[in-house]
């Protein structure tokens, strides 16, 4: 998009949804950046994305498959607080 000189439309106040911690330890790289798995289910990636809809703002995480691509779990909630035991 910047190539084309082209920017997303953001309408409003932009929302900080995310604080990082300066003190906490990064997370250990285990494929070692190499995002080609020779199977299905050896290497998996979440997200999160946040959708601000007409009544509230809400979260997607979803896990996918790198390998095939697909989609192997998801939850949306209008929180993203962790479930506790």
């Amino acid at each position: 998009m910047s190539k084309a000189g082209l920017r997303g439309c953001i309408r409003g106040r932009r929302k900080r949804t995310t604080r990082r911690d300066l003190y906490a330890t990064p997370a250990a790289d285990l494929p070692k950046r190499n995002f080609a798995p020779a199977a299905p289910n050896k290497i998996w990636t979440a997200e999160i994305t946040y959708i601000d809809t007409w009544e509230r703002f809400l979260y997607l995480a979803f896990t996918l498959d790198i390998y095939s691509r697909r989609v192997v779990g998801w939850s949306m909630a209008t929180h993203l607080r962790t479930r506790t035991r």
